[in-house]
């Protein structure tokens, strides 16, 4: 029981997070080309590595987690 409770909010958690994404997008905020986010690119080799993008969503998924912790006990 609980279980499939924890895999219900586990999949509400990833549909927010989802339509964050969204909605970034359609605001144009953007999320992967923010100053900090890596970029390396040559002739036949690219890299990409978000930094700033990373430290922001973790941040934000950490209040999230926080605020789910706090109401579910």
């Amino acid at each position: 029981m609980q279980f499939a409770r924890l895999f219900m909010i586990f999949g509400v958690v990833i549909f927010v997070i989802g339509g964050g994404f969204y909605l970034a997008a359609r605001l144009n905020i953007p999320l992967g080309r923010l100053p900090g986010d890596i970029r390396i690119q040559r002739e036949n080799f690219t890299c990409f590595f978000p930094l700033t993008t990373s430290i922001i969503l973790s941040i934000l998924l950490t209040i999230a987690f926080k605020l789910l912790n706090r109401f579910q006990n």
